[in-house]
């Protein structure tokens, strides 16, 4: 084995107990005020500015950053269980939620400090939505396949080329993204990727929406056009940017939210089946639970990981692996529990809506942080495999 795999066993503290108290509160006088339904994450749009403003108020994000760049020094774990209760209430987190997880860790490790004073407070005040550019055409999930081009010129960079899958780019203020600055060699074709912090305003920047069969639209396809990026946007090592971006997906798979994308059929299987289910049923959501359970368990091992400085990316990758499969597989496990329902059950329209919802929802779910050959591979290769 070339890596030590470990979940260590992670009970999260008091104080994580007392916020959730106050998060729970808060969505509880939003959804009272007509923000959000909770019972409707197939709304169409999921973009709240005032909700994220909000949620910036309370102080729930850029929580674990120096307070100099208007964080709050807290810990991943006090982290975890916003997202956590966020994800469950089906809270309308998309334009703060990509900026929180991953992209202000990444500004805060390779950005210049005038960009960090800048970017970072207003990330923490909930007025940023951040995109990730990754994927392209033709090459997926594999990242170090990337064509899209950054050619040097005087004070920068001019980007050609496409991204594909970019959600939330349509609304986006900035995207941190991957583009060839050089070939890769025979020798590592890892070599010549770097990371740049792109305006999304800047001339040359198309976005195109790529149609979900659910109706939303949370993809894109952006294309660059001779898109000028100046110097001071070019993030870390130039050539280098696979080390960045590898420590960066450790942040994007091992959260609550890739495991908890289709909860909410298993809450309504639960009201449906009521307090007396049978046996059957007992033991589904049993089984179901118990499943739950341990992917929590390993989810908060991994933030646990995150708050010692560690880079945990064979098990991000197990977690989101295993996430993806089971949010993937819930609705049709509910549907099979669910068949035996009482069709005048008060709730069964609300399950058979919701369950509908979950199936179309699921095929999404392999591409968003990694497919699941790609991330097969990353554990393989950490365990020494291949």
């Amino acid at each position: 084995m070339t890596a030590a795999l470990r979940f260590d066993p992670i009970r999260l503290p008091p104080v994580c107990e007392e916020l959730r108290k106050e998060v729970r509160a808060f969505l509880a006088e939003e959804i009272a005020a007509g923000t959000f339904d909770p019972h409707k994450p197939q709304r169409e749009d999921s973009d709240a500015p005032e909700f994220s403003r909000r949620v910036g108020e309370r102080g729930w994000l850029g929580m674990t950053w120096p307070k100099q760049y208007g964080g709050h020094e807290r810990t991943f774990l006090e982290r975890y269980v916003v997202t956590e209760e966020m994800r469950v209430a089906n809270a309308p987190t998309r334009r703060f939620f990509v900026a929180d997880r991953q992209s202000g860790p990444v500004l805060l490790k390779y950005a210049p400090e005038h960009i960090k004073m800048d970017i970072l407070p207003r990330i923490c005040r909930g007025e940023l939505c951040f995109a990730i550019g990754m994927s392209e055409p033709n090459s997926g999930s594999d990242l170090f396949a990337a064509k899209t081009k950054a050619t040097k010129t005087d004070g920068g960079y001019l980007i050609n080329g496409s991204k594909i899958w970019t959600t939330s780019a349509h609304i986006a203020d900035y995207m941190i993204a991957i583009f060839r600055t050089s070939p890769s060699t025979k020798e590592n074709r890892r070599h010549g990727l770097t990371q740049f912090l792109v305006n999304m305003k800047t001339p040359g920047i198309k976005v195109n929406p790529i149609a979900q069969i659910t109706g939303q639209h949370e993809f894109n396809e952006v294309v660059f056009t001779d898109a000028f990026v100046p110097d001071d946007h070019v993030l870390g090592e130039i050539d280098g940017a696979w080390k960045q971006a590898t420590s960066e997906l450790a942040f994007e798979r091992s959260g609550p939210e890739r495991f908890l994308e289709t909860y909410y059929v298993l809450t309504e299987l639960v009201r449906a089946l009521g307090p007396d289910p049978d046996m059957r049923g007992a033991e589904g959501i049993g089984r179901l639970v118990a499943q739950l359970h341990t992917m929590r368990r390993m989810s908060v091992s991994v933030a646990g990981m995150l708050q010692a400085g560690k880079e945990p990316v064979v098990e991000a990758s197990i977690v989101k692996d295993i996430g993806t499969v089971w949010e993937q597989q819930l609705p049709h496990r509910v549907r099979e529990l669910a068949a035996f329902v009482d069709s005048e059950a008060s709730n069964h329209a609300t399950l058979d809506e919701l369950t509908a919802f979950a199936t179309k929802v699921a095929p999404k779910l392999t591409i968003q942080g990694g497919t699941t050959e790609v991330l097969r591979g990353i554990i393989a290769r950490g365990l020494g495999l291949r």
